[in-house]
């Protein structure tokens, strides 16, 4: 499966991509949502992980880009700066998880295997 990350952490960045890759995931990352609108890769995903907090646009708003441009794939959000307003922000997107910093590689897996798992109805 294809999953865009969007994190501007280098080290962050890296390491998700590793995870998920080892757990057998495509892995495409950007250090900003500019550099993934540019991209091709967003069109292609099976799943978006984005960081909230990013440098120019935010997490938030890249997903509502791409959603209006008609992606429907599930988006995870992260971030370090947990707060019930950007948990709330999140599911009002309609995120499919939110994780919150630092958290284990195997809680990022099981959060995109769900994710797409629900989006393709089971």
């Amino acid at each position: 499966m294809n999953v865009v990350i969007v994190e501007d952490d280098i080290g962050m960045r890296m390491a998700l991509a590793r995870v998920l890759q080892i757990a057998g995931h495509k892995v495409e990352a950007f250090a900003s949502a500019e550099d993934c609108v540019v991209s091709t890769a967003a069109p292609r995903a099976d799943c978006l992980v984005f960081d909230i907090r990013l440098p120019g646009e935010s997490g938030f708003d890249l997903h509502k880009r791409l959603a209006r441009s008609g992606s429907k794939a599930p988006v995870i959000f992260i971030t370090a700066h947990d707060s019930a307003a950007a948990r709330g922000k999140a599911m009002q997107s309609g995120a499919a998880a939110f994780l919150t910093k630092p958290f284990e590689g195997r809680a990022l897996i099981g959060a995109v295997s769900e994710a797409i798992r629900s989006q393709a109805g089971g």
